[in-house]
């Protein structure tokens, strides 16, 4: 059936006139990717003109200025709330709690050690190891401790505050440094120190309790006045096969002085310490030692899990040659 003149124009009116088709332009590779960076026909640079480009610049960057302010202010809040000499929570309110924990040294930097010191008195390596380790641990110790806020400490000259005590190494006695701590005999020494805990003060033991070793209920008996303000310390063998190999302990000093307490973090301030003389271990044979302190207000828990107020390792001296 022909179709109309009418019709025809009706249908171009209809469909917008005549239809136009565009091929579309073939373009290289590089051609392509020139103009992904830059169009000349649209001005645009990565899909962008200027004006946007700008426009996005000024909104990220009034964003991120808006952020750090933010971020400003809420630090600020928070560095308001700290103390640089004290912690915000303390004592019970804090993870730490008010048990401190007893720590030794020296101890090797090996994980797959564990708590064992292990030497040979005949091998000068394997005792220069723990004499190293020792000196590393008291270098603060052996530094000049004069001026500013030191003071010489005792039983009826408590420090001031700000003050710190002056914690030599010449109480230390037999594991003096000059003595290489023990490491080159069979009685080698270990160093012990509580761990600090903002504001808490010992309370002590003053007169011996029913459970403690002879040899520290006749040290206490013998002690004056405010001697006996002490966090005493002893060790021993952990099971009878430990204990028959080991002579004895000598403590230097025999505990914790008061005077030490309650920690307030002042400047210089030194934990005091305890040098522990192992004496005379049985040559080639592993002992296992457990160190324990004593007051009213220090929790003790022995056994391997949930230990508190003590602290275990093990000891073995070799007398026969064996290359480090």
């Amino acid at each position: 059936m022909a179709i109309s003149k009418q019709q025809q124009q009706n249908d171009e009116k209809d469909n917008g006139g005549e239809f136009q088709f565009y091929t579309p332009e073939q373009l290289t590779r590089w051609e392509k990717f020139r103009r992904a960076i830059y169009d000349p026909q649209n001005n645009q640079i990565l899909g962008r003109t200027p004006k946007s480009w700008g426009q996005l610049f000024l909104f990220y960057s009034i964003f991120y200025m808006v952020l750090a302010a933010l971020f400003a202010i809420c630090m600020q809040g928070l560095f308001a709330t700290l103390d640089d000499n004290q912690p915000t929570w303390t004592m019970e309110n804090s993870l730490i709690g008010v048990n401190p924990g007893l720590g030794f040294r020296p101890i090797s930097p090996r994980t797959e050690e564990g708590s064992l010191i292990w030497y040979n008195i005949t091998n000068q390596t394997t005792i220069n190891k723990w004499v190293k380790l020792a000196d590393e641990f008291l270098k603060p110790y052996k530094e000049p401790q004069t001026g500013e806020n030191f003071v010489n400490c005792n039983f009826d000259k408590p420090p001031g505050p700000n003050q710190v005590c002056i914690t030599s190494v010449n109480q230390l006695g037999n594991c003096h440094p000059s003595k290489k701590y023990g490491f080159n005999s069979s009685s080698p020494c270990v160093f012990l120190k509580l761990n600090r805990i903002y504001g808490w003060k010992p309370d002590f033991y003053t007169t011996p309790l029913e459970d403690m070793p002879d040899g520290l209920k006749q040290h206490i008996k013998t002690r004056q006045g405010e001697e006996k303000k002490q966090i005493w310390v002893t060790c021993n063998g952990i099971n009878d096969f430990d204990k028959e190999n080991i002579r004895g302990f000598n403590y230097h000093p025999r505990g914790f002085a008061s005077y030490y307490y309650p920690y307030k973090n002042p400047k210089n301030y030194l934990s005091p310490i305890i040098g522990v003389e192992i004496v005379n271990i049985t040559p080639n044979v592993i002992v296992n030692i457990e160190c324990r302190a004593w007051a009213k207000n220090i929790i003790y828990r022995g056994g391997s899990l949930n230990r508190a107020g003590s602290v275990t390792f093990e000891v073995q001296v070799d007398s026969e040659y064996k290359p480090a």
